[in-house]
């Protein structure tokens, strides 16, 4: 594969490269070719955002760094993490200064990231050189998601929001359509025994798998007893006040029983590349676009 992409690198310009190299992996992952040309389902009108929408707010939107300052326009700095550090250098991190608990992630990616809950048992030369290998990466050449092409990486250190699961907070996603929040997908004991759902705005379980959250498929039959987050409501409004004028994306928040914080947004989730079960949830993803 390697060798086929460089022998494609040396022929064709980035953007007919990316298309082949795109097509090729949907069609592995999915077993037909994408319409990117007019697209219909969910996971294709992903891909054809991934490969020619050059809008700038997607990219700001896709900076774990860039997103802090419109989330604060709209939402108010209250809702943020609290920021400790950012660097190019992470082996300068003042691991000395920081709380005992903190996470450690790159602005220019997807799905890295470390929890340190306890600084005291951190390695921190092996934390310094998987922050390295982050940096070392463009995660646009992954998935060909250009909206990562370009983005300064660096690496952030901030509050760990704590919610009294195992590991990781749960994650509320509110897939926002042109405004509205439709449906929010919940992560569950991430790292530990991730668990995914998807549910309606009222919170009424979806029949639907989550394989383009959670890298896994969840199992649809297992009926969802997870109960109301205390703040769902104002979750809503805040993911439909940063959606408002954006045709869809996905806003991310954690609920403590104090207040909600911002998780992230984005744009291409799982690079359109992971099927959701039912197939035909997919479509009904792409109506709503």
């Amino acid at each position: 594969m390697r060798a086929l992409k460089q022998s494609l690198q040396s022929v064709l310009p980035d953007l007919a490269l990316d298309v082949v190299l795109t097509v090729r992996a949907y069609r592995r992952n999915h077993g037909v070719f994408p319409n990117i040309l007019f697209p219909k389902t969910f996971n294709e009108k992903v891909v054809a955002r991934s490969l020619f929408d050059k809008r700038p707010i997607l990219r700001q939107f896709a900076d774990k760094f860039a997103v802090r300052s419109y989330v604060s326009k709209r939402l108010g700095e209250a809702v943020l993490p609290e920021l400790y550090w950012v660097t190019r250098n992470p082996r300068d991190i003042p691991i000395e200064r920081l709380p005992r608990s903190f996470v450690v992630k790159p602005t220019h990616g997807a799905g890295w990231v470390r929890l340190v809950r306890d600084k005291s048992q951190l390695d921190r030369d092996e934390l310094a050189r998987q922050c390295e290998y982050w940096l070392s990466q463009n995660f646009y050449n992954w998935h060909r998601e250009r909206v990562y092409k370009d983005i300064v990486p660096r690496i952030l250190v901030e509050e760990l929001i704590d919610d009294g699961g195992k590991e990781a907070p749960t994650d509320y996603k509110f897939m926002v359509f042109h405004g509205r929040v439709e449906m929010i997908a919940v992560i569950v004991d991430r790292f530990v025994d991730t668990r995914g759902y998807f549910l309606d705005r009222d919170w009424n379980p979806l029949d639907a798998g989550l394989a383009n959250i959670t890298g896994q498929k969840a199992d649809v039959r297992t009926p969802c007893t997870l109960p109301k987050p205390p703040h769902l409501a104002e979750m809503i409004r805040a993911a439909e006040i940063l959606g408002r004028d954006i045709d869809f994306v996905r806003a991310d928040f954690y609920d403590t029983p104090n207040k909600i914080y911002f998780g992230e947004l984005t744009t291409t989730p799982g690079a359109g590349m992971e099927p959701y079960d039912p197939p035909s949830f997919d479509a009904y993803m792409g109506k709503l676009w």
